[in-house]
């Protein structure tokens, strides 16, 4: 098995600096592969098999991606279309039903600071909330829902405050590795 599998989904990774010194500092990991998701599918089709594979070789799943107007990027919702659609609802017993209690980490960036993600600032919801349906996805495919793992402000934040976030990145993910283990 590949152990940790990171899908990033970024619209535009080469110019993104926190996504892109979390996922750099993630491939330092034995044992974690990082997927260029948009790198892949430009054009947005998602090939079925091939994604279908990737999972069912992974024994933790990471979803990494900058917010993006208080969802996902559309390519994620894409492959989720594809992807998760095909494993749990047209072939859940030969596909989806594997992938049962395997966790499943959101690793996501916001260029806003975290007190405009409060009832009382700009954003009105937590992060957390505006993640739920990727929560409530998890639970529907039987998926160990992990803590999201959060980064905010990343458009004013600088190098040495990007590094802390990817070394803790790195500890989420060994983290992440332990419990399973345990």
């Amino acid at each position: 098995m590949m152990n940790t599998l990171i899908l990033l989904f970024h619209p535009d990774y080469q110019n993104s600096r926190a996504n892109k010194a979390l996922a750099e500092a993630a491939c330092s990991r034995p044992g974690t592969t990082v997927v260029d998701m948009q790198a892949l599918y430009p054009d947005g089709r998602i090939d079925g098999d091939v994604e279908v594979a990737r999972l069912l070789t992974a024994e933790r799943i990471v979803l990494q991606f900058p917010v993006q107007w208080y969802s996902t990027p559309p390519l994620l919702k894409a492959w989720q279309d594809a992807v998760l659609t095909r494993m749990f609802y047209i072939h859940y017993a030969a596909e989806g039903a594997k992938l049962a209690g395997r966790p499943l980490l959101i690793a996501a960036t916001a260029g806003n600071v975290l007190e405009a993600y409060m009832p009382s600032g700009a954003n009105l919801f937590s992060l957390r909330d505006l993640l739920k349906p990727l929560q409530a996805t998890a639970h529907r495919c039987g998926l160990a829902w992990q803590e999201p793992f959060l980064v905010y402000d990343v458009r004013r934040t600088g190098a040495d405050a990007l590094e802390a976030a990817a070394d803790h990145y790195v500890a989420r993910l060994a983290q992440l590795e332990t419990r399973q283990a345990a």
